[in-house]
């Protein structure tokens, strides 16, 4: 298959070597190009056979459409990858988010025509240390809407490391994803610190606490969790190693712009909507903005 992936960063990085794995053609569309990438994983580093492009115009004409696209830039870099959706994507196209939030669809499909948009749930733990070196930590999982669509990108994945779940409760399964990001994110890069940090019992006190918010606000949208998941994801951390961070603690160390719109502000929003109250993801969300590199207008 025809496949490109949009964004040079560790997620993206990833899903490139993974599709050339599963033998397919690949393109890794970059904004500042670099010689090759590659990927260490269980202390072994290998070349990604991938084409690098830095421009929607160098793309040969006999690739397009492409079969696949997946955007796997930061989900407030969405823009940025208009130009590369509109000349990748044709009627027939996947176009996989591989973003964290929950509004993937009414987000990325103004930008693809007639694309296909296929939300996802990325549980890949995964770091770039330099451009074009991916570092693979953990986790080596995807959840996709248990549709066509879904089941397509199965396939194309099929007899690689990345294993790729279909669901058919998606809308809860998003959530469930969101209520962790909304704690292990924001905290992890406001307190400068690693997941150590939940030891801490008062932060651990706040961490359940914001969780409860979103709980809320996500049944209130339709999905289905309750306390049970705020209790299972407190639990997780124990099994986590102390000294691993967060996407959005890296992104604060080197300076990037942060994620905190379409996670805490995901909360925020649509606790507006539903009229549920979310007095601290509020204040979360307000020290998130004021400490933000390169702050963007709300959606």
């Amino acid at each position: 298959m025809k496949t490109a992936v949009i964004g040079a960063g560790a997620i993206g990085g990833y899903f490139a070597a993974m599709l050339t794995e599963a033998a397919h053609e690949s393109l890794l569309c970059v904004r500042t190009p670099f010689d090759q990438l590659t990927l260490e994983d269980d202390g072994k580093r290998q070349t990604v056979a991938t084409t690098i492009v830095s421009r929607p115009d160098a793309i040969a004409e006999d690739f397009l459409p492409a079969d696949l696209v997946v955007l796997a830039t930061k989900a407030q870099d969405s823009e940025s990858a208009e130009s590369w959706l509109r000349r990748l994507v044709g009627p027939e196209t996947l176009v996989l988010v591989a973003q964290n939030g929950v509004d993937h669809v009414e987000r990325v499909g103004k930008m693809c025509g007639e694309g296909r948009i296929v939300p996802s749930i990325v549980y890949v733990a995964a770091e770039r240390v330099a451009p074009g070196r991916i570092v693979h930590h953990s986790n080596s999982r995807l959840v996709v809407p248990d549709d066509v669509d879904g089941r397509r990108i199965a396939e194309i994945f099929s007899g690689t490391k990345l294993k790729v779940e279909t669901e058919p409760d998606f809308l809860t399964a998003a959530w469930r994803k969101l209520l962790s990001n909304v704690v292990a994110n924001p905290i992890t890069a406001l307190t400068l610190r690693r997941m150590d940090v939940f030891k801490d019992p008062d932060v651990a006190d706040l961490t359940r606490a914001l969780m409860k918010e979103a709980v809320a606000v996500a049944a209130a949208q339709g999905a289905r969790l309750d306390d049970s998941d705020v209790e299972r994801v407190l639990s997780s951390y124990d099994r986590i190693n102390p000294q691993s961070g967060s996407s959005m603690l890296y992104d604060r160390l080197a300076g990037r712009s942060l994620e905190h719109e379409h996670l805490t502000g995901a909360v925020v929003r649509a606790g507006e909507r539903h009229g549920v109250a979310t007095p601290l993801n509020r204040a979360i969300l307000t020290l998130l903005s004021a400490v933000d590199p390169a702050p963007i207008a709300r959606p």
